[in-house]
């Protein structure tokens, strides 16, 4: 079989050790198809992508001003954190906001990413606690949004529960896509998580972005949109992390870009300037085939000039490492949108 031809190469030395095969569609805020690779209408779980979706009840529910809520506690509402110390001392502050406790979150616990933070861990002998989760941020959101508006608090995480019920809701409107549609399953944190068309996922991202050119008779909606936005882009060590993709994505592109991976290697972005949306889904769910994609689309639709590529080189030709930090490969793309 001959792998020259994929879309994602892995090297190994001067090889090809592996392939990926990929998926993106690109749209505008008005609903058109404006590029796409692969499939476009792939059924695809966002996962983790529809974070900031997750999080428009909590800013409509009036929950963000009945608990004196800050703009940078609304951006970790969406976030996949890496279990930073600020991350999980926000995410404490908002429970103390919202009279809770840690055990309200039903996020689970796992080892955070930020190797250090887990190291300090060990070294006083601490544990690990549901602040940890990269999903603690979104489930205190969570928590918000049903306290405010009388829900149980206890069965938040069920499809069935009224804030579920209320997001399904709002990626159907900003979507366009019918509730009677989206799939839905259990993400890794416990909550429901959406299957939707690629396109329409990369949709909610342009009209993410740009609020303003969805025409809707919603504007309260469109103003929780902008918001949303608004405050992943001014905290973007909020959404992830320390050397994180988004993070750095959103920081040097200076809040014109909106962007949220999500796992089994899917990756959006909104571009505030040009009003695309854009969704990536790699075939396998190897998320090492997000980030080169997502670098090579941003310089097939002329996002961001030199300077920035620049400042974002590591992720345009990822480096393959070994245990002892030695370049041993990379990770490269050789794709060509096809624009309608």
């Amino acid at each position: 079989m001959n792998h020259s031809n994929a879309p994602v190469l892995v090297y190994r030395g001067d090889y090809i050790e592996s392939t990926h095969q990929i998926h993106i569609a690109v749209m505008s805020a008005k609903g058109e198809l404006v590029a796409y690779y692969g499939n476009p209408h792939r059924l695809t779980f966002a996962r983790s992508s529809m974070k900031a979706l997750q999080t428009v009840p909590v800013v409509e529910s009036g929950a963000m001003e009945a608990y004196h809520l800050t703009e940078r506690e609304l951006a970790l509402f969406c976030a996949s954190h890496i279990g930073e110390r600020y991350h999980r001392d926000t995410v404490a502050t908002v429970l103390k906001k919202l009279d809770l406790q840690e055990t309200s979150l039903q996020c689970g616990i796992h080892i955070p990413r930020h190797k250090e933070s887990y190291e300090q861990l060990i070294k006083k002998g601490g544990k690990l606690t549901p602040l940890f989760s990269n999903c603690s941020g979104k489930h205190a959101g969570m928590l918000a949004g049903c306290k405010k508006q009388g829900f149980s608090l206890d069965t938040y995480r069920d499809v069935t529960h009224p804030y579920q019920q209320q997001i399904i809701d709002v990626i159907s409107d900003v979507s366009g896509y019918s509730k009677e549609k989206i799939v839905t399953s259990v993400d890794g944190c416990g909550v429901p998580v959406h299957r939707l068309p690629l396109d329409k996922v990369a949709l909610l991202f342009a009209r993410l972005a740009n609020p303003e050119n969805w025409h809707t008779e919603n504007e309260s909606r469109q103003h929780s949109l902008a918001r949303i936005c608004q405050a992943m882009v001014d905290y973007p060590e909020m959404v992830a992390g320390t050397n994180q993709f988004d993070t750095d994505l959103m920081r040097v592109f200076k809040g014109r870009l909106v962007a949220k991976g999500g796992a089994e290697a899917v990756h959006c972005f909104g571009d505030k300037e040009t009003g695309l949306g854009v969704a990536i889904k790699v075939e396998d769910g190897n998320a090492r085939g997000t980030r080169v994609t997502a670098m090579e689309v941003l310089k097939q639709l002329d996002i961001g000039d030199e300077s920035i590529r620049n400042e974002l080189e590591p992720y345009v030709e990822e480096a393959v490492l070994n245990a002892r930090d030695e370049k041993i490969g990379k990770i490269v793309t050789q794709f060509q949108l096809n624009f309608l």
